[in-house]
């Protein structure tokens, strides 16, 4: 499971912190200034019900769910499935005569007991969660029996739940039913992870549970049909139907599995025999290969490294209005449509992380799987980390060291608020293991782990683990026996500190060099101190192998040390004082740092220190230096090998009093026109636009807006419309008349801006055409500040419905926040501009004023009907809403 969902959320929480109220109006206020949040005491609730909240233990397994087979098909009109259940079991351990199954919201004809000679009816109680049921006889566990239910879940009446990563637990979904929506395909597909899979067939619905499965989908002939395993045949029934058979026959838990029906187009790849193909919509059929393109490489590379791929084929799906970023369902990935990219759109980013996240699943997830939700870093961290091997495999360490640096930006901001362990038996909800910690921060763990025991070890520990565990549900003590049976070290210290408790090291770093004139007898004169500052009252006294690389020019002479004391210092051999000391030199660790360095020490690790993230902090405390030469070698940053470094180098040169400000106007030109990567290009002409307001950069920016990319477009009209505002709208249609749905919040942008009462035709026309999330998001709000700026009040009046339509009726969580803020905006603009009306004697401005009131009005009172029907805890929250726990 991939959050790429984070990714909105953010942009909601920028989007929302820009539009600040006037006046409170009503006590349904949305709140738009986070410091309405009391982050203190949602805090201190939080820790309160974390003390309340019980151990999680693994689910105790009294019947084994040995095999399923389902026959299914649906009632697109009612979003209903009809399904017929055969279930294979066996007693645990201990005889037993019952059976419990999950079952969500199902209606139930049926439930019998399979013998030789027929079916048997079963007594059972069902209470719309659970069915219990009375078995025939008391059955050993030798003894296997099987079960027959006929049923109908019934999704669409289950009460809403999910939680940041996965946005919604109804487990079966039906999009476009009725067909009604030209832009968007008919469709079913599942979501089974955490516990949703007995939303849509009956099961032991947990992840310490594994069967083999066979599923028989009828469905229209114009259909096509994904699920687990192989698609053994298909049958055409002769009547508009076809039901095709899909069989796995390798067992994984019941998460795991899934559907997916649409029109899709099939593209076929291969990798040493097996099927690797692509389900996207017709649209992206010649683009599917650019997106899933290097599937087999990936293959190849996790293979020799931790066993060959162990499923029977590996398909890969792209569907509408999913309710998570992606989902490792076994042999059969499925993919939100943000994975559909045009050539163009991928200039701008791909999405490769989340393809090489998901197929790293399939052995960290779904041939081992975590026992428990309490421990899902097995399956997050690991799928994390894979996302970091690809890249430094494919693309360099470089790129490896930059996604990594995010991990850790990820994790420390969730840190700041709270910390936790990181296999964690005691939470609120099982979704809340889908956080920064399962994810971001275990990645992190697992690259220390590998740095301190080396690389040989740690993949020969990973493929033991895989091998000893197999087909098997696991716990963390598992991975660390592993690792110790390889390593021949006790690990328990490593895995106790990082993986068992929470927090982490914050580290207050000086070294000193003792000249030899002074201590002519002392060979050890360089000492380095360490003080460990974190609170050890609740976060461990850490231990911390890690290398530090001693500079003299060129040379380079690397020790080993272990910080295992609050305060510790280091004595090493030196033959004369460095030119540069780098602590914790393979950048390792999973901490924060306080250092204090000289100028001279970061230039020269700039210049010979060869990691990313060493240059990334040479030129980050460069930029910051009240110093000519060490702004010079900033300057050096603009030409670095690695595009981010050459990015975060234009952010920085604003604040280079030294540099030669024409030299640099040239000099950034030039990239916008020809640095090699989109974001270097897009990030140059925003350099330019806010440094170099003048007309004669006109030039530039109008060859930028036919740049290959759009955002460098996108930005391109940017500085077109701030430079000339006539020529800014001019392009902006020109744009809109080529009808790119892609390029249109960059002309919404503009018309927002600059466009006259016309342009709202273009907004209405569009909004609902475009089909990108961030896109549409992004869109609505742009339009609600088109109607602030324009200021007419029958225009606002005619768009109310359509805010409102789609802050009462949008499948997205956010994109119906969305729609409560653009109204809210509308609002508090009216606010603001009935406080601006100088009272007046004037029949006009009395009847302005109170036209400007009622229309304010209106809206507030259609912002309090529409959160009072909102139910999405995340949506209230992010509008400031107090939600009570359950």
């Amino acid at each position: 499971m991939n959050k790429v969902l984070s990714l909105i959320i953010l942009i909601a929480v920028v989007f929302f912190t820009a539009c600040k109220s006037n006046k409170d109006l009503s006590d349904t206020e949305v709140a738009t200034d986070t410091a309405a949040f009391d982050m203190e005491e949602w805090l201190k609730n939080y820790n309160e019900a974390m003390d309340k909240s019980p151990y999680r233990a693994s689910n105790k397994r009294i019947n084994d769910l040995l095999h399923t087979k389902l026959e299914v098909n649906f009632n697109w009109e009612k979003q209903q499935l009809n399904g017929k259940a055969t279930l294979s079991f066996k007693p645990y351990f201990y005889p037993t005569d019952s059976l419990t199954l999950d079952a969500k919201g199902f209606d139930i004809r049926e439930i019998s007991l399979l013998t030789a000679t027929g079916k048997t009816p079963l007594k059972f109680q069902y209470d719309s969660l659970k069915i219990r049921i009375t078995l025939d006889k008391t059955y050993t566990r030798s003894e296997e029996y099987k079960l027959f239910i006929d049923y109908t879940a019934k999704p669409e009446e289950l009460e809403a739940g999910g939680s940041k990563a996965i946005t919604s637990d109804k487990g079966l979904y039906f999009i476009n039913p009725l067909g009604k929506d030209k832009n968007k395909p008919k469709q079913v597909w599942t979501q089974g992870e955490t516990e949703a899979s007995s939303c849509w067939f009956p099961t032991i619905d947990s992840p310490n549970e594994r069967m083999t499965q066979e599923i028989y989908m009828t469905v229209d002939t114009a259909f096509v049909t994904l699920s687990n395993g192989l698609l053994l045949s298909s049958k055409n029934n002769g009547n508009g139907t076809r039901t095709d058979y899909w069989k796995q026959s390798l067992g994984h838990a019941p998460y795991l599995a899934m559907m997916a029906v649409s029109n899709f187009a099939i593209v076929k790849d291969s990798w040493k025999g097996l099927d690797v193909n692509y389900y996207v919509d017709k649209e992206y059929q010649k683009y599917a290969k650019a997106i899933f393109g290097n599937t087999p490489e990936m293959l190849t590379f996790f293979s020799e490294k931790f066993g060959n791929y162990p499923w029977e084929k590996y398909s890969q799906v792209v569907v509408h209005d999913y309710v998570s970023g992606a989902m490792e369902n076994t042999s059969a990935t499925l993919h939100g449509e943000f994975l559909h990219q045009t050539s163009r759109e991928m200039l701008d980013g791909d999405n490769e992380d989340i393809i090489s996240h998901e197929l790293f699943h399939q052995w960290f997830g779904d041939l081992v799987t975590c026992e428990s939700w309490s421990n899902l870093p097995l399956n997050e961290s690991f799928a994390t980390y894979g996302e970091y091997l690809w890249r430094e495999y494919k693309y360099g360490r470089d790129a490896a060291d930059h996604h990594l640096d995010g991990d850790l930006s990820n994790y420390l901001r969730e840190a700041a608020y709270d910390k936790k362990d990181l296999i964690r038996f005691q939470y609120d909800d099982k979704e809340d293991m889908f956080d920064s910690h399962s994810y971001a921060k275990g990645g992190r763990v697992l690259h220390m782990l590998r740095k301190y025991i080396g690389d040989d070890a740690f993949f020969a520990s990973l493929k033991l683990y895989l091998e000893k565990n197999k087909f098997t549900s696991v716990e963390i003590h598992q991975l660390r026996l592993a690792f110790e049976e390889v390593t021949g070290e006790d690990l328990n210290w490593f895995f106790n500190q990082w993986f068992l408790a929470k927090g982490h090291p914050e580290l207050g770093i000086f070294w000193t060099y003792y000249d030899e004139t002074d201590y002519p007898e002392e060979t050890n004169r360089l000492t380095i101190t360490i003080e460990q500052k974190q609170d050890l009252e609740t976060t461990p006294l850490y231990k911390l192998p890690m290398y530090v690389d001693v500079y003299h020019g060129k040379e380079k002479v690397r020790h080993q040390i272990i910080l295992e004391e609050h305060l510790q210092t280091f004595a090493l051999p030196c033959k004369g004082k460095p030119d540069l000391v780098n602590i914790d030199a393979e950048k390792m660790l999973l901490c924060t740092k306080e250092e204090e360095k000289e100028a001279s020490e970061y230039i020269h690790q700039y210049h010979h220190a060869p990691l990313y993230l060493d240059r990334q902090e040479a030129l980050l405390k460069l930029s910051n230096a009240d110093d000519s030469l060490a702004q010079m070698v900033v300057l050096e940053g603009l030409n670095d090998k690695y595009w981010k470094l050459r990015s975060n180098t234009i952010s920085y040169l604003s604040g280079l009093e030294y540099a030669d400000k024409e030299q640099l106007k040239t000099k950034i030109s030039a990239m916008a026109q020809n640095d090699e990567k989109a974001a270097v290009r897009a990030a140059a002409l925003k350099y330019l636009i806010k440094n170099h307001p003048g007309a004669d950069l006109l030039t530039v920016y109008e060859k930028a807006i036919n740049d290959s990319s759009y955002t460098v477009s996108g930005m391109a009209l940017a500085a077109i419309a701030k430079t000339d505002k006539e020529k800014g709208l001019a392009k902006a249609e020109e744009l809109e008349n080529r009808g790119d749905l892609k390029t249109f919040t960059d002309v919404a942008t503009v018309y927002m801006q600059y466009g006259g009462r016309e342009k709202e035709k273009f907004f209405a026309d569009n909004c609902k055409r475009l089909t990108d999330n961030n896109d549409k998001y992004s869109f609505v709000l742009l339009y609600s500040r088109f109607l602030q700026r324009t200021d007419d009040a029958e225009m606002t009046k005619r768009t109310l419905p359509f805010f409102k339509t789609i802050a009462e009726t949008d499948n997205a969580w956010f994109m119906r926040l969305g729609g409560i803020q653009a109204l809210a905006e509308l609002r508090d603009a009216l606010a603001k501009k009935s406080e601006n009306l100088e009272p007046s004697s004037d029949e006009k401005d009395k009847a302005l004023l109170a036209e400007t009131n009622t229309l304010r009005d209106s809206i507030d009172a259609m912002v309090g009907e529409l959160i009072e029907k909102e139910k999405d805890a995340k949506v209230l929250r992010y509008l400031g809403i107090e939600v009570e726990e359950e």
